[in-house]
């Protein structure tokens, strides 16, 4: 049976070197749940997703998505390194989007969102067409299928990135600040796009953002984040609209100078 909760991080731990980035990290996201990663640069939000995304590997604790380990296998009663076979296949359970669009700039649109699909999932290519068309549709873009990334605005190919993600149909999607490269006025439309697909309800986001009205709005749960450890965490009414420590306070009040 499955449980409630899709994604379960225990005493993880990250260090570069010397430097500990997430320190003894505790966090539990539910199925459907939409969970905020706010706080200052370098307070460890990226790293959270990025490892989730197999990018970096935890320095000490366990990972889990859907109770299945993702950077561990237990053989023999012990627990070893997941070797790449596993990784490659609990990847499959996770999409990301990112700062960048990271677009292929010699691909239409339609190819770019149907490449994956075909040669990662196996799955035909009108099927992966068909797919396509239906997230292009949902982020405003079916359109646009046969022009190519250098002939869309920075927020359109933002767009078209979530759609590619979508086409995956991962169990978690993350977003690491993904309007943070794109123009003040070709924001709204980006967010307005995670908006509608977080309102649908049944897509697990995680979302490092600065974009504290957006998170307020999105978001079931916010994690504040300082020193790589959550400093503090609820839904936004508590952590955005009534912070209790004087270090979220000092962090929020920049955006509302």
């Amino acid at each position: 049976m499955k449980t409630q909760t899709l994604v379960r991080y225990e005493n993880v731990k990250k260090t570069f070197g010397e430097v500990t980035v997430l320190n003894d990290l505790n966090l539990e996201v539910k199925r459907g749940e939409k969970v905020a990663l706010i706080g200052p640069s370098g307070s460890g939000k990226t790293t959270i997703i990025r490892m989730l995304m197999t990018l970096e590997r935890p320095t000490e604790g366990i990972i889990e998505i859907d109770g299945e380990m993702l950077w561990h296998k237990e053989v023999n009663g012990k627990l070893v390194s997941a070797n790449e076979k596993h990784l490659r296949a609990m990847r499959g359970k996770v999409g990301m989007v990112f700062q960048q669009y990271n677009l292929f700039p010699h691909m239409t649109i339609m190819k770019n969102c149907t490449t994956a699909p075909i040669h990662v999932l196996g799955i035909r290519k009108e099927e992966a067409e068909a797919r396509a068309l239906e997230m292009l549709e949902k982020v405003g873009l079916s359109d646009k299928v046969d022009m190519y990334p250098a002939q869309l605005s920075g927020g359109q190919q933002q767009r078209v990135a979530i759609a590619r993600s979508l086409v995956m149909q991962p169990q978690v999607l993350l977003f690491d600040e993904v309007t943070a490269a794109l123009d003040p006025e070709l924001v709204g439309e980006v967010l307005e796009v995670i908006r509608d697909i977080a309102a649908e309800g049944n897509t697990t986001m995680m979302l490092v953002t600065h974009e504290m009205d957006f998170a307020a709005d999105v978001a079931d749960q916010v994690l504040f984040l300082d020193n790589g450890q959550i400093a503090e965490q609820g839904p936004p009414e508590k952590v955005i609209h009534a912070p209790k420590t004087e270090r979220l306070q000092a962090f929020l009040s920049r955006f509302h100078a």
